[in-house]
Order: structure tokens, then C-alpha cells, then sequence
């Protein structure tokens, strides 16, 4: 059973031998591949080939197109810049005051370099792995590009200040997710990743007046399409993952902030499972392999079965080879 048929198996509550390993690797899969960051970003085909050398060498069962959140953000009018190894740098906000809101306007995905880099990372993926692979797109959700384009400070106030303008903002952000998920799931994603992770900073009132519908509605979009939908929401999540599980998104990601992540299976769906959640600093990246053994079994224990094994966010460039490897053993040693 290939990598893909073991995710999609295992999701729909199919035996299998194992959970899937679906660690999110970014600047960890540039270093290792040697790309710059800047290409990595920029180019799809460094990206796609450094994202699939780790899959092939630490036996991933995922390829994603992650590498920052600025693809949408740049096509809405926020300047970027790349430094040549090092993360991407927004050049100040594009939205200085909430009365920019009313020049936003749904961006033609054709004509914005970064958004249609992605759809021909997607269509690589699958040109290049041939099936092997889960693959992954990606969209931003609303609160997250919101905070991308206004200053996360700022963004908070305007959600309590100026609400009838943040729900403008948000449809915007909403309608151009749904177009960018159609083109990435048209080109052959398997899933759809949905990251919204200033989420965790606004309460549970904040989020479900704000984001929660407009994550279901996304997830919906998804689902009519015929792929799974994935929520990621990085931070302590505790107070609002009831609800992030009742997006109906197929796999809901839980940060290592989360202190109790049994305490959320129950209310899984019947075809939902969780993903994460050891610390990607103090455990994988800095902890020897028994540690990283040992928080791999407590997360397997804990979920019950019904968690693909993942850290709970980005594993970080700093992490050894060595313990990127242990961690990927420890993944393949569980039995379902």
C-alpha cells in the first residue's frame, strides 16, 4: 500500500497497518535539499523536488505546498520581500486603516505570479510522484490573511471596532479561497489545508462569530469537490476546538499548546481524525530519539488510534538529520 492509499485509507476508518507520518516540513526540507529559501518560495519546481526528496528519504507520507503565507496576501497588493536564505518580509501593511477595505477586490488568479506558482506545484506534484504521495494545496483563511495584510494588533481591535468592515474584508478573503481551492483541487490535490492561525488569539466568541462559518463554508467547498479538507490552527487551541471540529474538516490539526489533546477525540466525527501533536523544539528538535519515541507513543496513546502523527507545528530548521530520522522510525513502529 502506497504512501496515499495508507492516508486516505486511514481517514476513512479503513484497516491499516499503521498512521499516517505527516510532519510539515518547510525550511527544514530547503536546508536539507540545499535550495535557498528564497527559491524555495519562489521557485515551484525547487520546492516540489526538495518537499519530495524528504518524503522519499525520511519516509513521509505527505507532500505539501507550503512555505509561507504570502501568496494570496502578495496578490491582494501587499509588498514582499525575499531575502535569498531566510523567510519572507512584508513591507509594511496594505491595509492602513480599515477604510482600505473598500479597495480590495477578489484577485485573478492568473495574473498573480505566486497564486498560480502554487496550482503548477500541485500539477509537478502529481506529474512527478506519480500517485505516490498525498498532496496537499493550501489556502489561507479569512483571519489570517486579514492580520497578513492589517497587523495582527490591529486586526484584533477592528474585529471589536469596526466589525461591518472586517466582515467585508472576510467575504473577500472567503471568495478568493474558494477560487484558489477549485484551481489547486483541479490540478490534483488530494486535500486542501486551510491555515488560519491567528485564530487562536480572539476567544472562542471572536472565532465563531468571525471565522467559524466561513472555515465550514470552505470546508464544504472542499468537501463538493470531492478531496478532504485539513484546519490549522497553530497555538493553544483548547477553547475553540470543539468548534474547529465541527467545521467538518476531515483532519483538524492540534498544536503541542494544546495540553490535553484526549480530551477532544470523542467528539470526532466518524471519518475526522486529529494530527499532531509532539513539540517540534523540546522534543524534536532538541530532545535525544527516546524522547522523540517516547512523545510519538504518548500522542498515538492519547488519540486512541485516530491521529496521523505529526508535531504540532513546522519542524524547524535547526532539527539534526539524526533526530528527524528517529522521529520518522518512531512514526513507522506504531501498529493499528
Amino acid at each position: 500500500m502506497n504512501s496515499l492509499q495508507l492516508t486516505l485509507d486511514f481517514i476513512a476508518d479503513k484497516k491499516v497497518s499503521r498512521p499516517p507520518f505527516h510532519p510539515i516540513i518547510m525550511r527544514f526540507a530547503a536546508k536539507y535539499a540545499g535550495v535557498k529559501y528564497r527559491d524555495f518560495c519562489l521557485d515551484y519546481k525547487s520546492k516540489c523536488d526538495a518537499m519530495a526528496g524528504c518524503a522519499r528519504d525520511f519516509s513521509l507520507d505527505w507532500v505539501t505546498v507550503m512555505s509561507d503565507p504570502y501568496a494570496e496576501a502578495e496578490a491582494f497588493g501587499l509588498k514582499v520581500n525575499y531575502p535569498e536564505d531566510n523567510l519572507p518580509l512584508q513591507d509594511g501593511f496594505l491595509l492602513n486603516s480599515v477604510r482600505d477595505i473598500d479597495s480590495l477586490t477578489v484577485p485573478d488568479i492568473d495574473s498573480c505570479g505566486r497564486m498560480l506558482s502554487r496550482i503548477k506545484e500541485v500539477e509537478y506534484y502529481n506529474k512527478t510522484t506519480g500517485g505516490e504521495y498525498f498532496i496537499v494545496g493550501w489556502v489561507e483563511g479569512p483571519l489570517a490573511e486579514y492580520a497578513d495584510l492589517r497587523g495582527l494588533q490591529d486586526a484584533c481591535m477592528d474585529l471589536y471596532d469596526s466589525a461591518q468592515k472586517v466582515e467585508k474584508a472576510f467575504d473577500i478573503f472567503t471568495e478568493n479561497a474558494v477560487n484558489f481551492i477549485t484551481r489547486q483541487i483541479k490540478a490534483g490535490a488530494h486535500c486542501i489545508g486551510i491555515g488560519d492561525a491567528a485564530c487562536s488569539q480572539i476567544g472562542p466568541e471572536l472565532y465563531r462569530q468571525f471565522c467559524f462559518k466561513r472555515q465550514k463554508y470552505l470546508v464544504e467547498h472542499i468537501h463538493s469537490l470531492g478531496v478532504l479538507a485539513k484546519l490549522h490552527i497553530c497555538g493553544n487551541t483548547s477553547k475553540i476546538l470543539p468548534d474547529m471540529i465541527k467545521t467538518g474538516a476531515d483532519i483538524i490539526d492540534i498544536d503541542h499548546l494544546v495540553p490535553n489533546m484526549d480530551n477532544y477525540i470523542s467528539l470526532l466525527a466518524e471519518r475526522q481524525v486529529v494530527c499532531g501533536n509532539s513539540d517540534p523544539v523540546s522534543v524534536i528538535q532538541d530532545g535525544d530519539s527516546a524522547a522523540i519515541a517516547n512523545s510519538v507513543l504518548d500522542c498515538f496513546k492519547k488519540v486512541r488510534g485516530r491521529g496521523i502523527v505529526s508535531a504540532g507545528c513546522e519542524i524547524t530548521p535547526g532539527t539534526a538529520v539524526a533526530n528527524f530520522s528517529a522521529y520518522s522510525k518512531a512514526a513507522h513502529s506504531l501498529k493499528l
